[in-house]
């Protein structure tokens, strides 16, 4: 006789074990272990089906191959990101902090789609239809043809939907409140997440709708429920921003229908998500320029050039242990960058306070944002002004050497199109930047010549008597602001 049995399931990866423990050992978080009936069945061996597997058909390499049709939903940066629209049949997952604006994107895109003519559904699980429509209204799109429901069931939501015509697009809000009558654990489990996500993308292969569902993400950022639920859907959609910035990025972690680098621009505004079209000149319309610290990075993100403000602060410190905080950027980038300029510059940043942000809310990723980073850092340091109209990118090893990056010219034809007039790039990429992007370059063999550049212009913070001093004597003031750990050896 089938009987079902306990287990301790991990609520953040999904991992089982037979008892509890404080820890769990596959993803080492702790306090996540939670009793859950699995819904396992067991029986004697005597009664289990004796039916051999069917034979199936095996095809060879070689045949024709369709794109995979696709439905646009009216956002040009969402389907930027989906890589041209929704696939019949694909299943997404959105997640994102609370309040990001999840929600008010989906509303959107249901909303265009519903217009264009075609049959979208808006799913529920948290708020009434009542707050739905209030939303589509402070958006301007109560007029859309969208039917919406309330409702957690996902056997009613499958029996519902499979009546009429087959839906274009489903929003399910969200898959941790939806649950299953096949298990009996409670909404919001790993056990419920794993089966109603099981289900639902099951009637999508089958009807060949397109299903969006919204999970809840970690206080790290990792989207709730177990992995298993990311190797089930076909794509992942991040979306990102910070609550005091009015920007958003929406990124693909995963796609099987598209590329996973590329990046869709919003703004938050008072009638809901705004597409942004040109992002770099919203990054930079508020810089502070002539300040020390300050260096413009020249990134690619997918296809799509962007520019973007990356910010550095160098204060003395009277901790025992230096503060370095990272805004934007991987911190143990920051660590190598800081040992480089350490060991082959003599950039002496054990007793100060480093602070790294990336302005705008935008989280660079590409190793191309080193050579920025370091100038910022240095400018910070010595108190030195960057060139207002110079963008910086270049990859920097462990030896001090700058490395070439990929697809300079679409990042000096960015640059120069926003009004910029030089770019410090690699000593290796000259050959491939060409010379018809208008801007002055200077190439850069090694951090220690940019450090010795940038520093030559720096002066003591506060030194306003320096100041009045180098402007009666320039050649001397210049030697004398210029740290002796960045002079150059002469001879």
């Amino acid at each position: 006789m089938a009987k079902s049995t306990l287990s301790f399931v991990c609520q953040n990866c999904g991992a089982a074990y037979n008892r509890w423990q404080g820890k769990c050992e596959s993803c080492g978080e702790w306090n996540t272990l939670a009793e859950e009936d699995t819904g396992a069945t067991t029986m004697p061996v005597s009664i289990r089906s004796k039916r051999k597997g069917r034979l199936f058909a095996l095809e060879t390499l070689t045949g024709k191959s369709f794109e995979a049709p696709r439905l646009p939903s009216g956002m040009a940066e969402l389907d930027r990101v989906t890589g041209g629209g929704f696939v019949r049949g694909s299943v997404l997952l959105v997640g994102g902090d609370p309040g990001i604006g999840k929600s008010t994107l989906l509303t959107q895109a249901t909303s265009l789609m519903a217009r264009a003519g075609h049959r979208a559904v808006y799913i529920s699980g948290e708020e009434a239809v009542a707050q739905v429509r209030l939303r589509a209204e402070r958006l301007g799109l109560a007029d859309a043809p969208v039917q919406l429901a309330s409702e957690t069931s996902v056997e009613d939501i499958v029996s519902t939907l499979s009546e009429g015509a087959v839906p274009r697009l489903i929003v399910i809000d969200s898959i941790q409140t939806m649950w299953t009558d096949t298990v009996e654990s409670a909404p919001g489990t790993v056990t419920q997440v794993r089966a109603s996500a099981q289900a639902l993308i099951r009637f999508a292969k089958k009807s060949g709708a397109a299903i969006i569902l919204v999970g809840h993400v970690t206080k790290d950022g990792q989207i709730a429920g177990p992995r298993v639920v990311e190797h089930m859907v076909d794509a992942v959609l991040s979306f990102e921003g910070e609550g005091s910035q009015q920007f958003r990025i929406l990124r693909a972690v995963k796609n099987r229908f598209g590329p996973t680098d590329e990046i869709g621009v919003f703004e938050m505004t008072g009638l809901g998500l705004r597409e942004v079209s040109n992002p770099s000149e919203l990054f930079l319309s508020e810089r502070d320029l002539g300040s020390p610290g300050t260096a413009v990075f020249a990134g690619i993100e997918g296809t799509r050039p962007v520019l973007v403000e990356m910010q550095a602060l160098v204060a003395p410190t009277s901790l025992g242990t230096p503060r370095r905080a990272v805004v934007g950027w991987d911190p143990s980038r920051l660590s190598m960058v800081l040992a480089v300029l350490e060991a082959h510059c003599g950039v002496k940043l054990s007793g100060h306070d480093v602070y790294l942000n990336v302005a705008g809310g935008l989280r660079i990723q590409e190793p191309a944002a080193d050579l920025a980073a370091a100038a910022a850092l240095v400018s910070s340091l010595v108190n030195a002004p960057l060139p207002t109209d110079a963008v910086y990118f270049g990859e920097i090893s462990l030896s001090g050497a700058v490395r070439p990056v990929a697809q300079t010219s679409a990042r000096l034809k960015e640059a120069a199109k926003l009004g910029f007039g030089r770019a410090v790039l690699p000593e290796s990429a000259r050959g491939e930047a060409g010379g018809d992007s208008g801007l002055s370059l200077s190439t850069v063999g090694g951090l220690t010549s940019l450090v010795a550049d940038i520093a030559a212009r720096g002066s003591p913070k506060g030194n306003h008597e320096g100041n009045r001093e180098r402007n009666r004597e320039p050649a001397a003031a210049e030697k004398n602001a210029t740290p002796a750990r960045f002079r150059r050896q002469e001879g």
